[in-house]
């Protein structure tokens, strides 16, 4: 028996899709249940997931960490799968998902994501950065970085470490958090590039902004408290993050000293120069994009330039917020 798990709230639009894509698998339907743990949402999530044949958990909202911590606690099967309330699986996902599992060794699987709203330029170009990281972890014999959009965990396992850390609120680390904790362990996890989900990406350039900068605030606790040796990289994050966030962070200091001289006119040296390092930095990523959409690649720089910014911001919040111990 599997089981997969979804979180939810205020999912009344996307959930329906979700569990249809879940019901019609390339898999034996008596072999899987579909958990839907409703977060405390205020809209119709429930009344929806309640028209399936579908297991649906209500809670007062708490967050995803400690949703999906409930729905395995109460999943029946030995696997335990995790996807996204507004994800799509692909029909053989389940299968892709646990073919890794059967290797004895292995513990853990993570899938991939496809756009689902191609025709929006920043859910497209979202799509491309992952993508290229998801390329890269293709090379990776084990990796150490499961997303939950997309997740697979042998339930003892997952038990065995305590699940995720409730501390998480958001959706925001939580899931590398416990990935790293497995691999500390020794123990095997993989990706499946062939398990994949369908997503709609942020489609707003300021969302995209602000989802950069809060989970750049709340990886602080990820990274601070338990997984100092992840700051400069992982199975996912790109080496050349942390760098070229501090150096920008340096070139923003500099920045003060034509103010403070009065030399406003000499300020564009520093915007420049944040500019050259989130094209030089991110290089590889802009190449990526340009085999696939030339236009985009043409302003990715200014993306990276002003994600840069964002990220700079929340990694200093965040290290406030840690030494203040307000997380």
């Amino acid at each position: 028996m599997l089981s997969v798990i979804i979180p939810a709230y205020n999912a009344e639009k996307t959930i329906a899709s979700t569990i249809k894509a879940l019901l019609d698998q390339n898999y034996p339907k008596n072999k899987y249940e579909i958990i839907i743990v409703d977060d405390g949402s205020v809209d119709k999530t429930v009344e929806v997931a309640s028209q399936f044949p579908v297991k649906v958990i209500k809670l007062k909202h708490n967050g995803p960490a400690h949703a999906r911590n409930m729905g395995a606690k109460k999943a029946k099967g030995s696997i335990i799968l995790f996807t996204d309330s507004d994800c799509i699986p692909d029909k053989n996902w389940i299968r892709e998902m646990i073919k890794p599992l059967k290797n004895s060794g292995v513990v853990g699987v993570s899938g991939t994501y496809k756009t689902l709203n191609q025709d929006k330029l920043m859910a497209r170009f979202i799509g491309y950065e992952i993508e290229q990281r998801h390329d890269n972890m293709k090379k990776l014999k084990y990796i150490d970085f499961v997303g939950t959009f997309s997740a697979a965990y042998k339930k003892d396992i997952f038990l065995k470490f305590g699940g995720f850390d409730e501390r998480f609120k958001k959706a925001s680390g939580e899931d590398p958090e416990l990935s790293f904790r497995i691999s500390k362990a020794s123990l095997k996890m993989v990706f499946n590039p062939k398990a994949f989900v369908y997503h709609p990406h942020i489609d707003s350039f300021w969302k995209y902004l602000k989802w950069k900068y809060e989970r750049a605030v709340w990886r602080n606790l990820m990274y601070w408290e338990k997984h100092k040796e992840k700051v400069f990289s992982d199975s996912y994050t790109p080496r050349m993050l942390l760098p070229q966030i501090l150096l920008s962070g340096l070139v923003v200091l500099a920045s003060l000293i034509p103010i403070l001289l009065g030399q406003i006119s000499l300020i564009f040296i520093p915007l420049v120069l944040l500019l050259v390092i989130a094209f030089i930095f991110n290089l590889d990523v802009i190449v990526f994009i340009w085999r696939r959409e030339k236009k985009l690649a043409v302003l990715s720089p200014l993306v990276f330039f002003f994600r840069n910014i964002s990220v700079l911001v929340g990694v200093i919040v965040g290290v406030l917020k840690f030494l203040f111990k307000k997380f």
